[in-house]
């Protein structure tokens, strides 16, 4: 694979942004991982079973299409990556199905993860169903409440899903769990990182997994419209998992225009909001160095947004670094917004998103297209797992 100017460097900086910081018990399990991923993940045994799965288990390539009623209400050329056509529903799978597959070479025989909407946890549990190991996710109290289809299938799929109660109980303390107990089983277990966040080489390990949509993207454009590449790829972003995929493959080619979406929740002028880079700063957080929300104490601040797959404190270092640089455009984008954009993208397409992909069509009315500009909108998940919180907003009985 190409290495692209965002690349990181031999210690997993993206420019400023990085590194691992993890405890003492941990360096030698990193280590392990960090001197074997390329080496593994780019022989051409492994890449032949990855790339056999997508295809035949999870149903890659995903589609790209042409939206046309919404293309015609913003005057442009709306494309959007079918992303929740994949197996279970989301990207997830992809990023999962490659790090179980690493896992396993690595002689690991237990899987732990963290989730948030629960995407990365059913995808996780159902890559261990496929290969017979365990699987042990954290989740926040509160998504387990409220992503409770999700929680049902992994119980179903045969993992263990371990309720955390700490903080405000949401995927910033499902990651701290899950870090506890990478901490207390390090010989036989793996991590299976659902973004690309943590240290180094989860960041550059998950970034490639999923840049598979963006490849797929060239083909595609190519096919359909003469050109490979978009004018424009939009994304949403928490840790930044679906947008880095998306973005990977045009990240060096100024053509492109990159935007991604933040969740402002109640606004970036409350407390109530998770838009990362339009509040944060600079700081450590779950192994790496990236832009997090924190009070004047250096504290992190506990973030919120309607969206669980976004409600996190922080992005991923590349993030960071596309953010510093001015190579993408951070917007923030409120609940209401991501409500109206899911309801605009269910009545003029018959396509009910997941609140995540939601606040990245809520981009659409806030930028100038030109009638020909090509705008890929990477929509992430599909809208299953958000009924009861669609229900609710919109005063549809719930059944």
């Amino acid at each position: 694979m190409n290495k692209s100017s965002f690349s990181p460097d031999s210690a997993g900086y993206f420019g400023e942004f990085g590194g691992a910081f993890i405890p003492e018990m941990l360096v030698p399990h990193i280590a392990e991982l960090r001197d074997n991923y390329l080496r593994i993940t780019e022989r051409e045994d492994f890449k032949k079973e990855f790339n056999d799965l997508l295809r035949d288990y999870s149903g890659r390539p995903t589609p790209l299409y042409q939206a046309k009623r919404l293309s015609e209400k913003y005057h442009t050329q709306v494309y959007l990556k079918r992303e929740d056509l994949n197996h279970t529903g989301a990207h997830k799978i992809t990023n999962a199905i490659g790090q179980v597959l690493l896992a396993e070479k690595l002689g690991k025989k237990r899987i732990i993860a963290e989730t948030g909407a629960g995407q990365h946890g059913v995808a996780t549990a159902t890559v261990c169903a496929l290969r017979g190991l365990e699987c042990i996710v954290y989740m926040g109290s509160v998504d387990v409440a409220r992503q409770a289809p999700n929680v049902s299938k992994m119980q179903m799929l045969g993992a263990t899903v371990v309720p955390v109660e700490s903080g405000n109980k949401t995927l910033k303390d499902a990651t701290n769990e899950a870090m506890r107990d990478w901490i207390n089983h390090p010989e036989d277990t793996y991590y299976v990182i659902g973004s690309v966040v943590g240290p180094h080489p989860y960041p550059d390990l998950v970034a490639r997994m999923q840049s598979v949509i963006s490849f797929e993207l060239m083909d595609q454009l190519q096919s359909k419209t003469g050109r490979n590449y978009p004018d424009y790829v939009l994304a949403c972003v928490g840790g930044g998992s679906n947008a880095a995929g998306g973005f990977y493959a045009y990240l060096d080619n100024p053509e492109v225009k990159l935007l991604g979406a933040e969740a402002a929740g109640l606004g970036i002028e409350t407390s109530e909001s998770a838009a990362t880079l339009a509040l944060g700063r600079t700081g450590l957080l779950h192994g790496s160095k990236s832009i997090l929300i924190q009070d004047r104490y250096g504290q992190i601040t506990e973030p919120y947004s309607i969206s669980a797959g976004l409600d996190y404190p922080g992005v991923g270092p590349l993030h960071a670094r596309l953010h510093k640089t001015g190579r993408c455009r951070y917007l923030a984008i409120k609940d209401q917004e991501a409500l109206d954009a899911a309801m605009e993208l269910t009545r003029l397409e018959g396509i009910i998103p997941a609140l995540e992909s939601s606040h990245a069509l809520a981009l659409l009315p806030k930028i100038n297209w030109k009638a020909d500009d090509r705008v890929v909108i990477i929509l992430s998940g599909r809208g299953d797992k958000d009924m009861s919180t669609y229900c609710k907003y919109f005063d549809y009985e719930s059944h």
